[in-house]
């Protein structure tokens, strides 16, 4: 067994393969850049070693460097995490040539599955389910558009060498292919270094199910069942699951046996994914294989007991497998959220700054519910414009579906993050969503369900009366605490506060009525024919998550102090909350409310990044949904356009400005 293994990656995964690594007694080599030189990897490894600046193209995807690295601390072998130079058969041939083992598969099986054109070939010629599609490389949008033709819309347009979303576009018309060809090719080249597009026939309401499978250097291969990874935005994935809702034991044992033929196929010799389009009628097709570690491989760890990690480690040190396929099962069931940091009520573009706090669920097993999370940050630490925007996977295993759903839902209520904006509200707000409860997914899930985008839901039925209830203890708590601030006047009796309350929620009133039963509160809503609640928590002020129980049911709830009031939190609900005497509620209806600012003048930056293009002139009329500039952030283009019609007045950035976030673009007409 190696004894030193060098990890060229960063952020979470590069945590989560030092984890594994320290449970098996081998030490660890961190790399890092400028940006990343008080990342938590950094200070997890062993040692660690200096790449460049913060662009990973002069930092970690660095060849030399990595083993220049390697060669200085003596690791023997480098793990590669996903991302970065995972997939590139010629990092996997350069560690080859200097004597340091690359812990993934040989370059081969690299080779044939890395590129998405080839691979399919080779999926084809292997007897493969493939979707029908022209994988020969497209010159122009001009082509695009004849060959989008032939196969019949919609078509996906996605770049040979992608990966993570980006350089994928869908058309469902002729004029949308030039537009969606010129998108992919670009990111497809500032992302991966190769422009080359394929197109293929878009399966309507899709699924995306994929098969981890595991390979030795003695020909052995098996596959650790199936993950559902359907929900997704902007072809990124957001949720993930294991085992899928739809498959069942026929479908599944096929798609298991044509991934292990395809990997058997390559002589593949590590962990690698085979990806499936699937049809609700349960038929399947190849989309491409993954020659690496999957972002959301510890939902088949934790349904299956297998630490991929590990097994990719021995594997590479020449171990043969020890788990034959008979003996894979499928225990339970485990929901993965991706914590980006993005702000879902802009559309979901990215945030970056300091994590101000930074408060994961605490991961444990209790009873029949495990609770984990991989992460790459700490509280007072940076999200940084030049990384990916995931902050950590929020990972949760059950007995069943609904207990792992209900699990992470809990577990989101409990993950306070301030400083940032972040998606946990709108992952919160999905995890009780009817329609993924109920295992009705697609690939268009989010596109449908958010059509508009997301915005916070307000409170309502039973989250408003849970909210309204919790209210009032936190208000009680504050009010005890009172009691006991010294030098107060003396008064003949003990003061006492006024039983009837009323709860505001925003402008939602509940007119209740408080006792107390011994460390309990009973809150009776006078307008619900005597409807009570019994409230109990050890919760204190200052705490930023609310843990007690209503009626028995365990709660949670997020709370931060505002003016008069304090911000609740729950299941995706944000909402100001104050409780007043019944004289301050009305005097509170008289105070004049705060008007809405009206339609802004002005096209402002909605995160921090790079001008691209800008698309409009001065003097020029545009007309609502027309592209007026594209700004790059986080390896991703954003085309922003006109919310309504507007007359172009002063044009204020230039492409190559770098932006922060809200700074003018450009002023709009009167």
């Amino acid at each position: 067994m190696f004894r030193k293994i060098l990890i060229a990656n960063r952020g979470e995964i590069a945590c989560r393969i030092i984890k594994t690594a320290r449970r098996m007694g081998i030490k660890t080599v961190a790399v890092y850049s400028d940006a990343d030189a008080d990342a938590l990897h950094v200070e997890m490894a062993d040692e660690a070693i200096h790449l460049g600046p913060p662009p990973a193209a002069q930092s970690y995807l660095l060849i030399d460097k990595i083993v220049a690295a390697c060669k200085e601390t003596g690791a023997e072998a480098v793990h590669p995490g996903y991302g970065f130079l995972s997939e590139r058969a010629a990092f996997a041939t350069a560690l080859a040539e200097a004597g340091i083992v690359f812990i993934g598969p040989n370059p081969r099986a690299i080779e044939a599955m890395g590129d998405k054109i080839e691979s399919k070939k080779f999926a084809s010629a292997a007897k493969v389910n493939v979707v029908p599609g022209y994988l020969g490389v497209i010159q122009d949008g001009e082509e695009a558009v004849r060959i989008a033709n032939e196969i019949g819309y919609p078509v996906m347009l996605k770049a040979s060498a992608g990966g993570g979303g980006k350089g994928m576009r869908v058309a469902f018309k002729a004029e949308e292919v030039v537009e969606g060809f010129n998108r992919a090719r670009s990111e497809a080249a500032s992302s991966f270094g190769d422009d080359r597009v394929f197109i293929e026939k878009f399966i309507v309401n899709p699924r995306h199910i994929e098969i981890q499978v595991l390979g030795d250097k003695h020909g052995n291969v098996i596959h650790l069942n199936e993950r559902e990874c359907s929900i997704q935005r902007r072809n990124q994935k957001v949720i993930e699951e294991a085992p899928s809702p739809l498959l069942d034991e026929e479908t599944r044992a096929a798609m298991g046996a044509q991934a292990v033929a395809l990997a058997k196929a390559v002589d593949y010799d590590s962990a690698g994914t085979v990806e499936f389009v699937a049809g609700q009628d349960k038929s399947f097709y190849f989309l491409e294989m993954n020659t690496r570690l999957q972002v959301e491989h510890p939902v088949t760890e934790l349904i299956t007991g297998v630490d991929l990690v590990e097994q990719m480690i021995r594997v590479a040190a020449g171990e043969p497998l020890s788990l034959r396929q008979e003996k894979v099962t499928i225990n339970g069931w485990a929901v993965e959220s991706r914590i980006y940091a993005e702000d879902p009520t802009r559309n979901f573009l990215p945030s970056i700054g300091r994590l101000v706090k930074y408060r994961p669920p605490e991961e444990k097993r209790e009873g029949a519910i495990t609770v984990r999370n991989d992460t790459g940050v700490a509280e007072g630490r940076e999200i940084s414009i030049h990384y990916d925007p995931m902050i950590a996977k929020l990972v949760t295993h059950g007995p069943d579906r609904l207990a792992a759903i209900d699990a992470q839902g809990n577990a989101l209520d409990r993950f306070v993050i301030d400083g940032i904006r972040h998606n946990i509200p709108f992952l919160a707000s999905l995890m009780q969503h009817e329609r993924w409860r109920s295992g009705q997914l697609s690939t268009g899930f989010i596109a449908e369900e958010y059509a508009g985008g997301f915005a916070a839901p307000q409170p309502d039925g039973e989250v408003a009366h849970v909210l309204a209830t919790v209210a009032a203890l936190v208000d009680h708590i504050g009010n005890e605490r009172k009691r006991l601030i010294s030098g107060q006047l003396a008064h003949g009796r003990p003061l006492e506060f006024e039983r009837k309350r009323v709860c505001a929620l925003g402008e939602q009133l509940f007119h209740v009525t408080l006792d107390t039963q011994g460390e309990a509160l009973i809150v009776h809503f006078e307008e619900e024919d005597g409807r009570t609640r019994r409230i109990s928590s050890s919760w204190r002020p200052g705490d930023p998550v609310f843990e007690g129980a209503i009626d028995g049911a365990s709660i949670y709830v997020q709370v931060r102090p505002i003016l008069n009031g304090f911000q609740l939190s729950h299941q995706g609900v944000a909402v100001d909350a104050r409780v007043f005497t019944q004289r301050e509620a009305e005097l509170n209806a008289l105070m004049p409310k705060k008007k809405s600012a009206g339609v802004s003048k002005h096209l402002l930056c909605p995160m921090p990044g790079l001008v691209k293009t800008v698309d409009v002139v001065e003097g020029q009329e545009v007309k609502a949904g027309e592209p007026l500039c594209m700004v790059e952030a986080m390896k991703m283009e954003n085309v922003l356009r006109a919310e309504r019609d507007v007359t172009i007045k002063k044009i204020v950035a230039k492409p190559g400005d770098s932006l922060a976030v809200d700074a003018v673009i450009m002023e709009f007409a009167e």
